[in-house]
């Protein structure tokens, strides 16, 4: 393996690409008493159209097959895998997201053994018709569940009005009628494809020796077998610039409205260097206006416009990215109006040495905090290794951003054709 010491932040990292194409990472901290792991693919709910493996025809699944996929893997014939965790002494998750599916665990005892369960329960996939059929009604229950859920339609309801033809504007888990097209050959055949050890990563932090369970994992890769796997080909629709529409009104039985503002960011792959740059800059200019000490939450606070639910939030993924800034508001078209003129304002600002400085400190102040948590470090490590980025080099990234860095950025940030609005407004 590859050791590698990161001495301003005093950690070493273990890698290793195995001869079947795995990406492992470890990150040994004797100091911790948990162990956290995380078995991800690089296949979400917007990777729908591609060319399975072994094949030349391109092909459409359903929507929602990745998040049946990520449900029915811990059903075995005999037995439901989160028993053999807990019988082990682990907690054990998964989730789904637009781009990515993961798998992991915490414990703090018999880690090889769990580790060894994440790897081989993944990898052995069984998919019957009579589990799939029972699978659908649960995850149609689900389904209905989020689509009562006033901050998940805003959310939802966002992309919606930003994005025409990108997959990201359908919901993770499908609709209630496209799950009930799944069929298990449709299971295997996202599974062979996107779940080949080539597109996947295996990340493991805390209390381990490095050496051991670099040959647990080498040992546990070389017993199993995979067909050959050329190139992943998906295929996305392509997707205009501005927002797809201005607004958009949704009622629901609330008692007060909720407005959420996005901007359509990116819809387009972008080289690691300009991802990452382009990545961080959204997060420290959202943090430096709207956070509770920043100039325009104070403004919006003052007048009146925003409550303790007001929030905002930064996604930058391989093929799109988009930000939202929103809460509950009693004063829905003041709030609109305020925050598109506050907004269009920010390309005229000229930011001092002393605003980049704060920034640049807050910025790495809250990634040194973060990085207490197992679950954080492996959630970002594997996020931006996906990307060819190595998320222990972020921080000297961000301390060599410059004034004429982030003032370039915020003279392009915002442009009126890319924003766009979702109002959840009382029935």
């Amino acid at each position: 393996m590859d050791k590698t010491y990161y001495e301003h932040i005093d950690e070493t990292i273990y890698s290793e690409k195995l001869p079947n194409g795995l990406q492992v990472f470890l990150l040994p901290k004797q100091e911790m008493s948990k162990t956290f792991g995380i078995f991800c693919t690089n296949y979400g709910s917007i990777d729908h159209t591609f060319t399975p493996i072994g094949e030349t025809e391109q092909i459409t699944v359903p929507d929602g097959v990745a998040h049946f996929l990520e449900h029915k893997l811990f059903e075995k014939k005999d037995r439901d895998v989160f028993t053999d965790f807990s019988n082990q002494g682990a907690s054990a998750n998964a989730f789904t997201s637009f781009t990515k599916t993961a798998y992991l665990f915490s414990a703090t005892n018999n880690i090889e053994k769990n580790v060894k369960t994440l790897l081989d329960f993944v990898q052995d996939p069984y998919f019957s018709d009579e589990s799939v059929e029972k699978e659908k009604g649960i995850i149609a229950q689900e389904i209905k569940m989020y689509d009562d859920q006033p901050d998940w339609r805003s959310f939802m309801g966002t992309l919606q009005t930003m994005f025409k033809n990108h997959p990201i504007t359908i919901d993770i888990a499908g609709t209630v009628d496209s799950i009930h097209t799944i069929t298990k050959d449709h299971l295997y055949t996202c599974y062979h494809t996107f779940y080949h050890p080539e597109n996947m990563i295996l990340f493991i932090a805390g209390n381990f020796e490095p050496n051991q369970m670099s040959q647990l994992i080498r040992d546990n890769q070389t017993s199993k077998t995979f067909e050959p796997l050329n190139e992943l080909r998906t295929q996305y629709p392509k997707e205009p610039e501005h927002a797809y529409m201005d607004e958009k009104t949704i009622h629901m039985p609330v008692s007060i409205p909720k407005c959420t503002v996005g901007i359509k960011e990116s819809v387009k792959p972008l080289e690691k260097e300009e991802f990452l740059k382009k990545d961080l800059l959204q997060q420290m200019i959202l943090d430096h206006y709207f956070s509770k000490g920043g100039k325009l939450y104070q403004i919006l606070y003052e007048e009146n416009l925003i409550d303790n639910s007001f929030f905002y939030q930064t996604t930058l993924e391989k093929n799109f990215g988009y930000s939202l800034i929103g809460g509950n508001t009693n004063k829905p078209d003041e709030f609109i109006q305020r925050m598109k003129e506050l907004l269009m304002s920010v390309k005229d600002e000229q930011l001092t040495e002393a605003d980049v400085d704060r920034m640049k400190k807050r910025k790495i102040g809250q990634m040194l905090r973060s990085m207490n948590s197992l679950e954080y470090i492996a959630n970002n490590y594997i996020h931006y290794a996906i990307a060819d980025i190595d998320f222990f080099q972020v921080i000297p990234e961000i301390e060599s951003l410059t004034r004429e860095d982030i003032q370039h950025f915020i003279k392009n940030w915002i442009d009126e054709k890319r924003l766009s609005v979702c109002k959840i407004m009382p029935q």
